[in-house]
């Protein structure tokens, strides 16, 4: 496939990390809309970190959360994908689904579509049997997403690695 597309979905083609991603990517997290559900923005230097995690966890499991393009214009508008989790919660280990997009992509329906087609991979091709996706209780656009791609709401708990900001340490998540 043209860019390193591992899949692509109607409208979205999703592949691996690479260092063209940096700058946009780094412009993303800076943006406080973006980063309204995270505790706070972030820094080129955590964009460079993210970035290198995500391409060392694709070389230990195969998947990761995906750098997304547009394919009409193959513009970089954020990340949808899967990670393997461990934090000390009452669902892990188990693999996850995220998302995080530019402002730009809001509002078009590229999180739930590039969500359904990382599901289907997910259960086709990784052969997994379980998928959960986890948000603060406020960000209820992105619970309205794991409605909408089929997941089941599980329960509640407070997130251990957000203990220090009470706004959002309170989370729901979601199985399929």
């Amino acid at each position: 496939m043209s860019n390193n597309y591992l899949f692509t979905s109607e409208r979205l083609g999703f592949r691996n990390w690479n260092s063209r991603d940096l700058e946009g990517f780094a412009q993303m997290i800076a943006d406080p809309e973006v980063m309204r559900f995270f505790p706070q923005t972030q820094t080129r230097d955590d964009a460079l970190a993210f970035i290198e995690r995500q391409q060392a966890h694709f070389e230990s499991f195969g998947f990761n959360y995906f750098a997304v393009e547009t394919l009409n214009d193959q513009n970089f508008i954020g990340f949808i994908g899967l990670s393997w989790q461990d934090y000390p919660s009452p669902f892990n280990p188990a693999v996850d689904i995220g998302w995080r997009l530019k402002k730009s992509a809001w509002g078009k329906g590229y999180a739930t579509e590039g969500a359904k087609r990382c599901m289907q991979f997910a259960f086709q091709e990784l052969k997994l049997k379980k998928v959960i996706a986890v948000c603060p209780v406020v960000n209820k656009p992105s619970e309205a997403v794991m409605k909408r791609i089929g997941m089941i709401k599980q329960g509640d708990f407070k997130h251990p690695k957000l203990s220090d900001c009470t706004r959002l340490e309170e989370c729901v998540w979601y199985a399929i």
